[in-house]
């Protein structure tokens, strides 16, 4: 699941994946993108009918988790449109990989 360039462990990946995924706008920006491929923001956020700002929070965190990508662009009107598309990932969610994704956690647990 990490990225070349990713250090986190294979835990601490999980629980980034899982946190990014575990919020409705997020899913809906994961199936928007992953049904309708690439886009920019403010179509996104017109097709998923939330603000901007709100959908660049969400982005920043699918960005965070290896989950989208980003690119800014010029359109040939010359603006800068900063376009989105989702990472292709597969999880293998069962009780063994939770077990070994856990044992490598970094993170300290909440209490």
């Amino acid at each position: 699941m990490k990225s070349h360039t990713d250090t986190r462990t294979e835990g601490d990946q999980l629980l980034a994946i899982l946190a990014a995924l575990a919020n409705p706008h997020r899913m809906r920006v994961v199936a928007a993108l992953a049904g309708g491929g690439r886009n920019y923001v403010s179509q996104l956020a017109r097709d998923i009918g939330i603000s901007r700002p709100l959908l660049h929070l969400h982005l920043q965190k699918l960005e965070d988790a290896g989950l989208v990508t980003s690119k800014l662009e010029l359109s040939l009107d010359g603006k800068a449109l900063n376009y989105f598309e989702v990472t292709p990932f597969a999880l293998d969610l069962t009780p063994a990989a939770v077990a070994a994704a856990a044992k490598t956690l970094t993170a300290k647990p909440e209490i």
